[in-house]
């Protein structure tokens, strides 16, 4: 498994960005070039706990576009199979990040996060720096959602360099050395 330091991984991925059938694109690791990069990966479309994460980063997405930060969600359904999501669950017919499909699993086997039992993605996310470099992983098994309010909070601590105390919150000092 890809962790810590890691160059994360080359990809090529097609996104729905809407509702549309028009609505495909093709997304690069250097579509974001420049920026931080959240990934978050979950098990399956059509499920119970994904949409509510999906719901989640989609309510916090303009905190992330605030922070410099483009967020992609990933599974590997297809992206036809989000497309109908989409189109079909209230909740997530405006997110506001596009949703890529790994149906190959190309970029979930270089990462290692393939569930072994299931072959689908484990709820894994990663914070990615400009450079391309992984600083933040995490990984729930199938049953139990991440918080994204945790992961705005990560963001903003790398983001910030430094000492960051336990429970640091935006807008604490970091930790001083003399």
């Amino acid at each position: 498994m890809l962790t810590i330091c890691d160059q994360f991984p080359d990809f090529k991925l097609t996104g729905v960005i809407n509702n549309n059938i028009d609505g495909f694109k093709e997304f690069t690791n250097k579509s974001s070039q420049g920026e931080w990069q959240v990934y978050f990966f979950w098990p399956k479309d059509f499920t119970f706990v994904c949409p509510t994460e999906i719901e989640s980063f989609g309510e916090l997405y303009p905190q992330f576009q605030e922070q410099n930060c483009a967020v992609y969600g990933i599974s590997t359904d297809s992206e036809f199979a989000h497309l109908a999501w989409r189109q079909s669950h209230p909740s997530l017919n405006n997110i506001p990040f596009p949703m890529l499909s790994d149906m190959r699993r190309e970029l979930s086997n270089a990462l290692g996060i393939l569930h072994k039992q299931e072959g689908v993605c484990l709820r894994a996310t990663y914070i990615v720096d400009p450079e391309g470099i992984i600083r933040h992983v995490s990984i729930n098994d199938l049953n139990v959602g991440r918080s994204t309010d945790e992961i705005l909070r990560l963001l903003s601590g790398y983001q910030n360099g430094g000492l960051m105390q336990c429970n640091w919150k935006p807008g604490q000092q970091p930790i001083t050395v003399e």
